[in-house]
């Protein structure tokens, strides 16, 4: 059985639609008492079924505005004009740690460089859609956004592909065309450590 974690942070990124959240939610219900989420901050309105607090910190502009200013942030990004969608604080990867918790953070491309730019030293992996196409999708699918956020969604995830693709930009990337096989690959990247 898996039990010692590679690293006591890992930076989870990838596209809107890639499969990020399911594979969290499987690696949570396996793992209950192993790891942690660092809830972001956002200034978006919450989407049906997401909760204050749970799925994400939802505060206005104002605050985050105020918060990053006074570096209480590791990370934070802009999307489709929405402050911090996702924003790690400080405090929110704290609250883990100090649970005795691996930290998981779920943060997009700017976040990961971001991270990059500070003295934690987590594991990143990106977690890959099959392709552009498959993306747009399972984006559509949802029915939760418009017509013009899918576009920018899209765009960013084109960007995003290019970024995994540098050198160095992750420690492992994960193509999420099987959920079952993605799994494997996300447990093992994170409870290997010679990856």
């Amino acid at each position: 059985m898996m039990t010692k974690v590679a690293a006591p942070i890992f930076v989870l990124s990838g596209p809107s639609g890639s499969g990020k959240s399911t594979l969290l939610k499987k690696l949570f219900a396996e793992y209950p008492d192993t790891f942690g989420f660092s809830i972001s901050h956002t200034t978006r309105q919450p989407r049906q079924g997401e909760e204050n607090g749970k799925d994400y910190h939802f505060v206005s502009k104002d605050v985050m505005t105020k918060e990053v200013e006074e570096g209480k942030f590791i990370e934070s990004a802009t999307f489709s004009g929405n402050m911090g969608d996702p924003g790690t604080s400080i405090k929110a990867v704290q609250d883990v740690v100090e649970k005795g918790q691996v930290c998981i953070l779920d943060i997009d491309m700017q976040g990961v460089q971001s991270v990059k730019k500070t003295e934690l030293k987590p594991r990143y992996i990106f977690i890959q859609p099959p392709s552009l196409e498959t993306l747009e999708q399972r984006l559509r699918g949802r029915k939760t956004e418009n017509e013009d956020a899918i576009l920018k969604r899209l765009a960013a995830s084109k960007q995003e592909f290019e970024y995994a693709k540098q050198p160095n930009a992750y420690d492992r990337i994960i193509v999420n065309d099987d959920l079952n096989k993605a799994y494997a690959e996300l447990k093992n990247a994170i409870f290997d450590e010679s990856n």
